[in-house]
């Protein structure tokens, strides 16, 4: 029986390695949600969607989003480029996300999403999401007009009644600018 028991904890032992050697990222916790975290010489960005690397980055502070992309490779041909500003300053320790054109979850379709434009768009327009009531539509045109234009879809998570649930819920069917 003891032969057995250290034969379970070399091979659980082998296993754990073999994963660690595969993936070494398995070891490092991933908290992306800090807030302004300062790195050894730079500020962590994340960036999620429709970029050629997404991941954390760590870079100087007052970047904006073309800087961010470039560190990121690029967009995708698929990147949906209405929806995010190059000139947008980011914040430290936040994450940024980039749509794409089309529906990610139709793998054969090409069709692209109807979107609508938050920094144009009356409220009955913004209404046309699928997760924006009438407090949502209403609480972003008053947020746009006493703040000036969302530089990032992100932004959206500032306005009254939207949280993550409903910002990962309507951040697809968005954009900045036509």
């Amino acid at each position: 029986m003891f032969k057995i028991l250290i034969g379970v904890v070399v091979a659980a032992f082998v296993v754990i390695m073999g994963f660690l050697i595969i993936d070494p990222d398995l070891n490092q916790s991933n908290n992306v949600n800090s807030i302004s975290e300062i790195v050894s010489d730079g500020f962590r960005y994340t960036i999620e969607g429709e970029v050629n690397k997404a991941g954390t980055y760590v870079l100087s502070d007052n970047i904006t989003m073309a800087d961010l992309i470039e560190a990121a490779g690029g967009v995708k041909s698929t990147a949906d480029d209405l929806a995010y500003f190059d000139f947008a300053p980011l914040k430290s320790g936040s994450t940024y996300y980039i749509p794409g054109k089309y529906d990610e979850t139709d793998i054969c379709s090409k069709t692209a999403i109807t979107r609508v434009n938050i920094n144009e768009d009356d409220a009955a327009t913004l209404l046309t999401v699928n997760g924006i009531t009438t407090s949502i539509a209403s609480s972003s045109v008053s947020y746009r007009t006493e703040n000036g234009v969302f530089d990032t879809i992100e932004e959206l998570m500032e306005v009254y009644g939207i949280g993550n649930a409903t910002y990962n819920k309507i951040r697809n069917y968005v954009i900045l600018h036509s």
